[in-house]
């Protein structure tokens, strides 16, 4: 296999000409084009036609490997290596024009992730990290943050299982907002963990979501510095449905509401 910083910046290619069909087909989108998946869950060919061109390119760049998509354009078997793809993470903003959306590609061995680039479209910026190769942001180092608890900026995503994931986010509010500096919602998994770790967020955590939504981005967190686990604080998150990711200064307090809601 190649050097894991060349493969990285030759993955940062790819994002980036995926990106670049995503940014021209918004100018001329029409909404008759999207399909819904499930309630408030959308997909249309742009994502479909990302997803073809980014599997087609990495079959180039690594032909071993095998593939999670959220479209489904490829499978995974017995292979060493998986690529997990999400051509358009932030489907939901993308529709409404609203940033951010992005470009996701992580590469697995095992649990183990080797690499992951996450491409914000409309800022134009390129998230990446490799493994033991820190973390950086258009070719420039980047850091988590050192916010305490009561100056963090926090991130709570609301997933499309809507019923299920209320009592979670009303409480993880009611616990946070007034106490820490702020709560936003960005609408894009990989964007949070992304802004994790350059030191914008200080703390996210979302649930019902596939790993295309979290694998690049939780390798440039732990590269840039932070903790990452399981809603229950689990440091093995890979292959499930829920993540939080932080500086490290703050992780148990929000583990702590997330344990909580399991003992009300």
């Amino acid at each position: 296999m190649k050097e894991l910083k060349d493969m990285t910046l030759a993955v940062c290619d790819i994002a980036k000409r995926a990106g670049s069909f995503i940014k021209n087909e918004r100018l001329h989108f029409q909404q008759a084009s999207v399909e819904r998946k499930h309630a408030h869950d959308y997909v249309s060919y742009v994502d479909k036609q990302s997803e073809q061109l980014i599997v087609d390119a990495l079959r180039q760049l690594l032909p071993e490997a095998g593939f999670i998509t959220e479209e489904g354009t490829a499978t995974h078997g017995s292979e060493q290596y998986c690529w997990v793809v999400d051509p358009l993470d932030g489907t939901t903003n993308f529709l409404h024009r609203h940033p951010p959306y992005a470009v996701s590609i992580g590469l697995l061995r095992g649990d183990d992730i080797l690499l992951g680039v996450v491409y914000e479209i409309c800022a134009d910026e390129c998230f990446y990290a490799w493994q033991g190769g820190g973390a950086y942001l258009n070719g420039e180092p980047i850091h988590v943050g050192h916010s305490k608890i009561e100056d963090a900026l926090l991130c709570f995503q609301l997933p499309y299982n809507a019923e299920a994931y209320k009592p979670v986010v009303q409480r993880l509010i009611a616990r946070f907002y007034g106490y820490a500096a702020s709560v936003r919602m960005l609408g894009s998994a990989a964007i949070a963990l992304c802004y994790v770790a350059a030191g914008r967020l200080d703390g996210y955590c979302e649930k019902y979501i596939g790993q295309w939504d979290y694998m690049a981005g939780a390798v440039i967190v732990s590269e840039a510095g932070g903790t990452l686990s399981t809603y229950q604080g689990d440091k093995k998150f890979v292959g499930g449905n829920n993540i939080v990711a932080t500086n490290g200064l703050i992780h148990e307090h929000i583990v702590a509401e997330l344990k909580a809601l399991d003992n009300d």
